[in-house]
């Protein structure tokens, strides 16, 4: 009923996007994401050990057949840094998928708008398929779509904050306007966060916090995956409109009277 998501040439049956951060042990983080569901895997490439080739990494721990790895670039200050790594990213994994992130500020993880910016336009020429992270700003969405970017990817709240959707109006702007998939990502605390953004038309959320601090991560990470799956069948069913009064379920004519 939903259908797929595609972005570029690949095509998903989940909508549901999964982080690797933040987990309290390896086995949890696999657990958690093989229950969601979840077929895009996004690891920051910059937090990786390279030193030691013979420790294992995140890398080690998935079996990338059945995962799409979407490296990012998670820690890069400046537009420069992001390339550099991206760059990396393609060498290390083989793939020129690539999670922008542009974050100059470690006190509130704000994303920088001009340097995703310019940092977008030159990985595009270089051949990466770019999903930029973004704050809702339909502005720098379109500017992004229009360069080419596969996606664009307006946040909720605060990276980790568990603050929920903070920006609705703005990210309903971003989909009335997109013809890329636009997936909520940071903030998202619980699976009816997820089910919110998919109700309004998202195509997809990207959860990772929300899923590895959980309580119990592997319960959480199912959660999600329904949450996402209900929301995006309520927004292909259509909900009904609000009134400014209350109206009758049961009929107003032949009903019984005294």
């Amino acid at each position: 009923m939903s259908g797929p998501l595609k972005i570029a040439d690949k095509v998903f049956s989940s909508r549901l996007m999964v982080g690797t951060g933040k987990h309290r042990s390896n086995a949890e983080m696999v657990d958690s994401i093989e229950a969601s569901g979840a077929q895009i895997v996004t690891v920051a490439i910059r937090r990786l050990n390279l030193d030691n080739p013979k420790e294992k990494n995140i890398l080690d721990f998935f079996d990338w057949k059945k995962y799409t790895i979407l490296p990012n670039t998670a820690g890069c200050k400046t537009s420069d840094e992001a390339i550099l790594v991206a760059n990396l990213a393609r060498e290390l994994t083989g793939s020129n998928w690539l999670k922008l992130e542009v974050i100059p500020e470690g006190s509130h993880l704000m994303p920088d708008p001009i340097g995703t910016y310019e940092a977008a336009k030159h990985l595009i020429k270089d051949g990466f398929i770019v999903l930029p992270y973004i704050h809702a700003d339909p502005v720098l969405a379109k500017m992004l779509e229009q360069i080419g970017c596969a996606t664009v990817m307006p946040l909720g709240s605060g990276i980790g904050s568990g603050q929920g959707i903070q920006t609705l109006e703005e990210i309903k702007l971003i989909i009335q306007q997109s013809s890329v998939p636009v997936v909520v990502d940071a903030g998202l605390a619980t699976p009816s966060d997820a089910a919110i953004a998919m109700e309004i038309g998202a195509d997809a959320v990207l959860v990772n916090t929300a899923i590895a601090q959980a309580d119990e991560p592997v319960l959480m990470g199912e959660a999600f995956k329904l949450g996402v799956v209900a929301g995006r069948k309520g927004f292909m069913a259509g909900r009904i409109q609000k009134k400014s009064m209350a109206s009758p379920s049961s009929p107003a004519q032949g009903i019984v009277s005294s």
